[in-house]
Formats: structure tokens, sequence, C-alpha cells
């Protein structure tokens, strides 16, 4: 590996990582569940438009649900069956909601349909790839769930000079991203070239804390020309996108910007493993590797797990007390959130799942601010978490986007250094969710001013040709011409009438001439 000059973000944390665990251990395949739920949405975006009907055989791989518009993206049977529901259950999110599920009742046979590997990427076109990428349903599985076609087209922006490959992987607890560099490496380094070429990006750094020796070293034995395995320091949150850009190319993304905007572009490691299946094996995105651990586990490790698998089948096959879980995480212990219902199933973001005791979840009361500033010495993206908070719980949303809210990463750092103990991050949830149903209330009326607007001019406009109507209907007839049309007519029918008795008077006064 060579030495390249790193820089730093401001705030950031040291974390206890609470790995140790679970990095040991190998892969391992999960049972396969009797059934599959699998949510028609599972990344940001519109929802999946399902295309089977209860009694459907399918196959592993076949397309059960196809994109609704651009930001979104396709899902796949991730085991062979026979669809037996298609009905609305709980899913993996905070509001503890359910979401529309297709139900597959498992054969055991896990019998593939057809798949069609491409044998060289490179001769494909860029956009035609990108394409493929987005057939096989493939989004970032580092948490966000964007679709990845979308962040593989630059489109009319600057030339994209680098690709960087996110396994820094720095939230404590979660090693599945750790666990596929040590034993896929290949795998991830073919997906980075597949998407540098979709790119045409000049080079390729894939950044991994230095808390991960194994790790840096078999992937740095993997890597192609124009991918450089860089180790950076282990300071969480350095896997967030904005501050690994930073660490790696000293470059700050702009406020509301993106990575795009200064020529960089952004993938988790598993995300690119992904796309390696999805080109190299004609397989669409079924399955993904995830951490299950805390407390209540006695087996954690590390799993990989077919889309749609419940999570209570996850937790008996590791051997949890599940009547002695306090409290079920989605994710980290930083930027995670309590799952409601552990019949909720595994789907494409899902990369850590936390069982933990009592003991371990419980929540110390809030106090009253004290203003003491240690939030603000800890948000790594140099914001004002306390005066957030307080314009937050004020609900002045206008003054928290004067502060930046929208640069907030919802890292959890000010929350961990509170010695007050205030849930400051769901403060600034909430204000976002506020914000953003105001303005999807705001479109919602300037779209019905609008139809409002259209129906009036078409009123007025129908209005206007009813009177043109009216008026036409309504116009005089010139009487002088009607009247000598009619004396005309009279004339010419007296004149008919004395031209036929004439023409039989002449008839009856001539003599009668014997043959």
């Amino acid at each position: 590996m060579k030495t390249r000059r790193l820089w730093s973000f401001s705030g950031g944390l040291k974390l206890p990582g609470h790995k140790n665990p679970s990095t040991p251990m190998p892969i391992v395949q999960a049972a396969l569940p009797k059934r599959l739920v699998l949510p028609l949405q599972q990344h940001i975006g519109e929802a999946a438009e399902p295309m089977v009907s209860i009694g459907d055989q399918v196959l592993k791989g076949q397309v059960i649900a196809t994109a609704q518009g651009y930001l979104s993206a396709p899902v796949h049977a991730s085991s062979s069956g026979q669809v037996v529901a298609l009905e609305n259950r709980p899913i993996p999110h905070p509001s503890g909601l359910s979401a529309p599920c297709i139900v597959i009742e498992t054969d055991g046979k896990d019998a593939w349909g057809e798949r069609h590997p491409v044998e060289n990427y490179r001769q494909i076109d860029p956009s035609h790839l990108r394409n493929l990428i987005r057939q096989a349903g493939i989004v970032g599985l580092g948490g966000a769930g964007f679709p990845t076609f979308i962040k593989l087209n630059p489109g009319p922006q600057p030339k994209v000079k680098t690709l960087i490959l996110n396994g820094a992987e720095c939230e404590p607890y979660i090693t599945c991203d750790e666990a596929l560099m040590r034993e896929r490496a290949e795998e991830i380094i073919q997906g980075a070239a597949i998407m540098a070429h979709a790119l045409n990006a000049y080079h390729c750094l894939i950044g991994i804390e230095d808390d991960k020796p194994e790790a840096c070293t078999v992937l740095a034995a993997a890597a192609a020309e124009g991918i450089e395995v860089v180790p950076i320091p282990t300071r969480y949150p350095a896997g967030g996108e904005k501050q690994l850009i930073k660490v790696l190319t000293g470059q700050e993304v702009p406020s509301n910007g993106l990575p795009i905007d200064i020529g960089v572009v952004c993938h988790n490691v598993g995300t690119a493993a992904a796309v390696y299946r999805a080109i190299h094996r004609g397989e669409p995105l079924l399955s993904r590797i995830m951490t299950v651990a805390g407390k209540a586990v006695a087996h954690p490790g590390n799993l990989e797990v077919l889309l749609g698998t419940p999570i209570r089948h996850l937790l008996a096959q590791q051997g949890a007390n599940i009547q002695s879980i306090d409290r079920l995480i989605m994710g980290g212990p930083m930027m995670g959130f309590t799952l409601h219902d552990d019949g909720a199933p595994v789907i494409k973001t899902t990369n850590c799942l936390l069982a933990g005791l009592h003991e371990d979840t419980r929540q110390p009361p809030a106090m009253p601010c004290i203003r003491c500033g240690a939030c603000v010495e800890a948000c790594p993206v140099g914001l004002l978490p306390q005066q957030l908070y307080w314009h937050a719980r004020a609900k002045e949303l206008d003054k928290t986007q004067d502060y930046h809210l929208f640069d907030c990463i919802e890292c959890g750092c000010c929350a961990y250094v509170c010695p007050s103990h205030i849930p400051l991050v769901q403060y600034y949830r909430y204000a976002k969710s506020e914000i953003w149903t105001q303005e999807q209330e705001r479109e919602k009326a300037d779209l019905a001013r609008q139809r409002h607007e259209f129906r009036q001019q078409r009123l007025a406009r129908e209005q206007q040709q009813k009177a043109a109507r009216q008026r036409a209907r309504k116009a005089p007839v010139t009487p002088s011409a009607s009247k000598a049309e009619k004396q005309a007519a009279i004339q010419a029918a007296v004149e008919r009438s004395q031209a036929k008795r004439a023409a039989q008077k002449t008839a009856e006064d001539e003599p009668f001439s014997s043959p």
C-alpha cells in the first residue's frame, strides 16, 4: 500500500468498537426461511409495482415487482416458491407502520430462473451498463438505499475524477463490510472496476479504517491498476460520505451540494460486490451480508441473508433468547432505529441487527440543556447543535434551516456527548420531517391552485363559445331578401300553373282525327 496524504475533519468521537465478538467469525449462509416477506419499497424513492398474483409460482431471481419512475428499483424473488399473499406487513422503519409486501412460500429447491451474465463489460456502453445494474435492483448497501444506477450516471456534471469505495464501517458492533472485504475482496475490486468504467472515472480509492488491518491487506493484494486501498484513522463518523471524502481528498462537499459537484462519487464496498455479481454472474440483488450482534445473541456473527427473511428467523438461528430482548435496533447504535416487530424482514439496507438486554438499552431521563457546548465540539459537520435544538423544539423551522439543518448527517455525536442526555437527533429528524411535510403540502396547494385556475379558464372559454352560438341563432334575417324570395317563389308557382292549364286547354280544343 502506498503512503498517501490524508486530511482530517472537525469533531467526531473515538467510540468503543464492540466488534470483537463478530469480527473473527466467517460469513455464514443464513438458513432458508419458510416464508419470505419482500416489501415493495426497500430503498429511497418510489415503491415498485407488483407483477405477480397470489398462487403464482416464481423462480429465484425472477422480477416480481417493477420499478415505478426514475427513482425506483425492481424487486426480485430471493428464492423459488409460490406467492401466497400480497398484503400489508410490518416493515423495518422507525414509524413501525406496515406497508405492501409480496409473501413467497419457499419450496426448498432454491431454483434459479434465467440469468444473463456479461462476458466483457468493457465492450458495453456505460448507459447500457447502468441499465443492467438498474434491472438488477441494486441500491446502496451502506444504509441509505439510493438506487445505484443513478449515482453511476454523472449526467451533464463535470467529469468524475475519483470513485471512492467506503469500507470505513465506523459504527460500533457492525462488522459485515469487514467480513466481506476479507472474504470477497476480488468481487469488490472487480465491482469497483465496473463502476469506474460506468463513470469513466480517473481512479478509485477504497477507504478503510486502520483498525481493520487484515481487510486492508487482502484488498490491497487484490487491487488492480488504478485502484488504491487507503487506511484512514479510526474515528467516528469517518464512514460518513462527506467525512470520508474530506479525509481522502481534502475536498469538502458544498452545503446542500453533492459529491458529484466536486467530481467525486462514493459507493459502499457491498454495493461494488453486488454490481460484480449482477454483471459477471447475471444475479440480481437477492441477499446481503449483515451483522447480528448484541448481548441477547448467543452466537454473534456475520450472515449472508436472503432479502425478505424475517428477523425472528435470524435471531433464532443465532441463539437469541427472544423473551429477554428489550430492544431491537436495525443498524448501529448511533444511527440505527428501534424495530417494533421482530416479524419485519431483512431488506436491501439492513446492515446490522442489534438485540439488546434491558441494562444495555436503558436511557437516562433527559435534563435541561446547560449550554456546555460539548455538542458543538463533537459535531463533524461544524454545525451548532444547541441552536438547532432550541429552534426545533420551538418549531421555528425557518430558523433551523438558517442553521443548515439539512447538512446534519444524524451521526448522533452530539447526543452521545450531551451530559443532559437530550435526544438531539430526534429533534432534528422531527424538524426535517415537518419541513418535508410542509413542502409536500405547499406543492399540493400549488397543484390544486393550478387546477382551479385551469378550470376557471375552461369555464370562461366555454361560456364565451355558448354565448357566441346563442348570438348566431338570434341574429335577424334580412326582411327584404326573404320577402323577395317568397314573391319570386309564388310568381314561379303561378306561372307553372298557368302554363299547365294552357297546355291542357290546347289539347282539348284540337279536333279528333280518325286513323
